[in-house]
């Protein structure tokens, strides 16, 4: 399927389930990794994963389309568009779009870092855990306000 192939499915999708026609673009993405898809809230245009066409089929991605023209009437009636409102999850329900899109072979989570890092107060004894190094002399004790020390962890 090719960018005017998509163009003209999401026309027909607005059309048949929505009752307004869609006046933007619809385009393939393929740098997209960690959604289906994506509506543009300043040009109004819509992106689609094409690896979730690949994998999942016509039917998942027919649900993606109609999740971003979720979206897409709701901000340009002036609704709430975003996941959060009562707008778009009624919408999204009565159109039988999916909430999220299934996840792609090959995309696994980010793994979290170890504590390497210690900041301690002098005054008080608190600990506070850091991935990251921190400056201990731009902080100060959470609990009583005193300076930190910096110590590094071993072995973790």
């Amino acid at each position: 399927m090719n960018n005017d192939q998509l163009q003209a499915w999401v026309e027909q999708i607005s059309l048949r389930d929505f009752g307004v026609p869609f006046r933007h673009r619809a385009r393939f993405n393929s740098r997209l990794r960690t959604t289906g898809g994506r509506y543009f809230t300043k040009t109004h245009d819509i992106e689609i994963n094409p690896a979730q066409l690949a994998v999942h089929g016509q039917e998942e991605v027919e649900k993606i389309i109609k999740h971003e023209l979720c979206h897409y009437h709701l901000h340009l009636s002036g609704q709430g568009y975003q996941h959060r409102d009562p707008e778009f999850k009624a919408l999204l329900k009565k159109v039988g779009g999916s909430r999220f899109c299934n996840a792609l072979p090959g995309n696994q989570q980010r793994k979290t870092l170890p504590y390497r890092y210690k900041l301690v107060c002098v005054e008080c004894g608190m600990e506070y855990l850091r991935k990251r190094r921190a400056d201990p002399n731009r902080y100060r004790c959470g609990k009583c306000a005193g300076r930190l020390r910096l110590i590094q962890l071993l072995g973790k």
